[in-house]
């Protein structure tokens, strides 16, 4: 590659024929394997800025990536520009206003650690290696979510570049519409995101960590545990959120598990559990320690990278005892060279549900619970078993759940701005019309610009803007959450 080509791009570059390139162009998932062009991890505001422009005027696509977690490798790809926030890490605080705020590359375990030592909890994900701005731009699940709302809802401000390489800033009184939108509807659709203010919960003393365990159970006890869990969660307390597992692993054998943070007293926490807790081979640890503590355990459970298939769903009703049945039965049988198995419910509600589904893009704020159905293997051979099995089950699966959840996606999707969007769908189209619109922010499965052929510029047509979103990504996936035993 000629050295002019990159005359415009600042900031640290690899290429495909540095020595580190290998290393750099992984994402979580390693069942994911895309080979960027160039990988532009920018340092500054300024370096974002230049890489948008080169990006359009050399006419190579880019993707945005900030933690590399996306599911479905969308934050990469093939011949594609890499534009890499995760040096932007600065964190400063408010104290004043009790508010903190993040450059656009900062990750869970970094906001936490600097907040717990501070003694403010957050409600940020599990995953200490994921990017915040794409956790929050999705909505953001943690076990934070029922008592303080979704990571989106403590947002205030967004800092981000748009597709002409221009700041911008939005929040309620300025582009307010750009801030709905960044608030629910995914990374990467509408700018790169450099710096995020979020409204700070109040200062906390201990929490209570929650690690239930069930090891070597039959396929009745699994069922037993799902109709635990939906009978349990409408009259929960909102300070406690939880996620709830049946599973397969090589060192587990057929098991369950149940992890949470409750924002109260341990021995107030095991009255609460009590339905879990009387289960059979029911093995716990119910602690009161600081949240810093608390989200670092639950966080130590990832391991560095993985390879795996997954898809997602939301619950919006009771399941029957045949439903239940059906939901276990996803899990019964492995895909060749599974190393794990599993179906994941991770509760909703509270906070969650008190906001207005109209006051975010998060469409699904009624839904009692996100599932999450995965498998996982460790040998390249067996890429195609585990996506056949996931394939496979899709449709049972959709039939029993609603939507799919952006954080969460899976590309197997056939309409999948209606399952990630829901009714929210029109309203997004529109956003990303007024703010990208030649669409030079795009990836699989990303939004379009809705508008009229008529109305584009001398020498840009629909087809070439759906080509910048339709770059090819090898066989992109994402990341889970795992038992301790498992690493």
């Amino acid at each position: 590659m000629e050295e002019h080509f990159l005359d415009g791009l600042t900031g640290r570059i690899v290429l495909p024929t540095d020595p580190d390139y290998d290393e750099a162009r992984q994402g979580f998932n390693h069942g994911v394997q895309n080979y960027p062009f160039i990988i532009n991890y920018c340092c500054s505001v300024e370096d974002v800025c230049n890489a948008v422009k080169w990006s359009v005027c050399h006419c190579v696509p880019s993707r945005i990536r900030s933690g590399g977690h996306n599911y479905e490798g969308y934050s990469n790809g093939n011949c594609v520009l890499v534009i890499d926030v995760s040096e932007m890490n600065a964190i400063s605080l408010d104290d004043e206003r009790n508010a903190v705020q993040v450059q656009g590359g900062v990750t869970n375990s970094q906001l936490y650690n600097y907040l717990g030592e501070l003694g403010y909890p957050f409600p940020g994900g599990t995953c200490p290696t994921v990017g915040l701005s794409g956790y929050a731009t999705g909505g953001g699940w943690g076990l934070s979510c029922r008592y303080f709302g979704l990571g989106c809802d403590s947002l205030t401000d967004i800092e981000l570049v748009d597709y002409q390489g221009n700041i911008l800033r939005a929040n309620a009184s300025c582009n307010a519409d750009l801030f709905w939108a960044c608030r629910g509807a995914g990374g990467g659709n509408f700018g790169v995101i450099t710096s995020m203010t979020f409204q700070l919960p109040p200062r906390t003393g201990n929490v209570t960590l929650i690690e239930i365990d069930y090891l070597r159970v039959d396929t009745k006890t699994q069922e037993t545990f799902l109709e635990v869990w939906q009978d349990w969660l409408p009259c929960a307390d909102i300070r406690m959120t939880l996620i709830a597992r049946i599973y397969y692993s090589e060192t587990d054998g057929q098991s369950m598990l149940v992890r949470g943070i409750f924002y109260g007293a341990a021995e107030e926490a095991k009255v609460l559990l009590e339905p879990f807790l009387s289960l059979p081979k029911a093995v716990y640890n119910i602690e009161s320690m600081s949240f810093l503590e608390a989200v670092t355990i639950l966080g130590s459970a990832y391991p560095p990278f993985e390879k795996f298939q997954a898809v997602s769903g939301f619950a919006f009703r009771k399941y029957s005892h045949c439903e239940l049945s059906d939901l276990t039965a996803l899990i019964s049988e492995p895909a060749e060279g599974s190393v794990f198995r599993g179906l994941s419910l991770y509760a909703l509600g509270g906070r969650v549900r008190e906001a207005n589904v109209q006051e975010t893009a998060f469409f699904y704020r009624e839904a009692d619970y996100i599932l999450w159905l995965e498998t996982v293997w460790e040998e390249n051979q067996y890429a195609s078993a585990g996506r056949n099995w996931i394939a496979c089950r899709y449709p049972e699966f959709a039939a029993l759940t609603t939507g799919s959840y952006i954080n969460f996606p899976y590309y197997g999707i056939n309409r999948f701005l209606k399952e990630y969007y829901g009714g929210h769908i029109m309203t997004l189209e529109e956003i990303k019309l007024k703010y990208d619109p030649f669409n030079i922010f795009s990836y699989p499965q990303g939004l379009l610009p809705v508008r009229d052929s008529n109305c584009l510029p001398s020498g840009i047509s629909e087809n070439k803007l759906k080509d910048r979103s339709e770059v090819q990504t090898g066989n992109p996936r994402g990341f889970r959450y795992v038992t301790p035993s498992e690493n």
